[in-house]
């Protein structure tokens, strides 16, 4: 049984731990660098799939300048979308970034019409007034693109994933755990 007082002293110390990780995961977003002098005025470190979202939202325009981030080894995928329809996957407008066998990044933009897409590149259900980019490196896929937030609502849905490659195809995710965690209701203007 513990004295008393040291009750006081293990949740203090628990408390303090809990406070010191949640703030490096904070940091992890707040940290980011970006090359060619790219910066963002807002990010959130997403809860699953160790990826980051960072934005700068353009009131005048209703458009959100972004770069997507998430780990991923060079045999992988990563993807990030909103669904201007509802939660989820099905009906998602996503950017997919991922690597041909040469090593080359390149970004295929689709509607998720299943959960089972056909993954065809085309046109998103909003504007995209920049097409978008992406690299790999330190282990991380990041998609850069500027979007005119669906409905000029600063509060969308929005997907995000990670997932195998063979040869240069795209694989389906895992279907459990996070990967089915990894849909948010983001707000571009407050964060």
């Amino acid at each position: 049984m513990a004295r008393p007082g040291h009750t006081a002293w293990l949740l203090l110390a628990a408390t303090t731990t809990l406070l010191f990780a949640a703030g490096a995961s904070a940091q992890d977003c707040a940290n980011a660098t970006f090359p060619a002098g790219r910066s963002f005025e807002r990010c959130n470190t997403l809860p699953v799939l160790g990826a980051s979202l960072h934005w700068t939202y353009h009131a005048a325009n209703g458009t959100a300048e972004l770069a997507f981030r998430a780990t991923s080894g060079s045999g992988g995928w990563v993807a990030w979308g909103i669904n201007p329809a509802g939660a989820g996957m099905p009906g998602s407008s996503v950017f997919v970034a991922s690597q041909d066998g040469s090593g080359a990044v390149s970004v295929l933009t689709t509607v998720l019409e299943s959960t089972s897409p056909s993954l065809t590149n085309g046109t998103l259900e909003f504007d995209v007034p920049v097409p978008p980019t992406a690299e790999y490196a330190g282990d991380a896929y990041t998609i850069y693109t500027t979007v005119a937030l669906p409905g000029n609502s600063t509060t969308q849905n929005m997907v995000w994933q990670t997932g195998p490659l063979s040869g240069g195809a795209i694989l389906p995710h895992p279907t459990s755990g996070p990967n089915l965690q990894s849909v948010k209701r983001q707000d571009f203007l407050s964060g």
